[in-house]
């Protein structure tokens, strides 16, 4: 396992949201999109996004919201959360092992599958 850790305290869910983030925002197909959206507010966003992870993985309720709202607007098609998840998944293999990777893996792609499918549905039926 290398350098690889499992995923099992607030500084490894911090790496894993860092290091995708990092990824996200070199990415030709979903940078301008996510710094279109956050602008200046990285560190607010990546403090939420460790919060929610910590929630998620570490089952210590620090996160609470509607994770969906502030994305229904998006530009994002399907190969945009193709990418996402490509890039999640990088992130986990570089990084760690252990059950709370395949918990990652599993909330990513159910939260994928979830966004997308709303956003289309919202696109729908919203159109004039």
């Amino acid at each position: 396992m290398e350098n690889r850790a499992e995923i099992t305290e607030l500084e490894h869910v911090k790496l894993l949201v860092d290091s995708f983030y990092t990824k996200v925002r070199k990415d030709e197909l979903l940078k301008d999109i996510f710094d279109d959206v956050i602008g200046d507010r990285w560190p607010e966003h990546l403090e939420k996004m460790y919060r929610f992870w910590q929630t998620v993985l570490l089952d210590e309720r620090t996160y609470s919201g509607r994770p969906f709202v502030p994305h229904m607007n998006l530009p994002v098609d399907r190969e945009h959360f193709n990418r996402w998840l490509d890039l999640f998944e990088e992130t986990l293999e570089e990084h760690f092992y252990g059950q709370n990777v395949e918990a990652a893996r599993w909330q990513a792609n159910r939260m994928a599958q979830m966004f997308y499918l709303k956003i289309s549905h919202f696109r729908q039926n919203t159109a004039i």
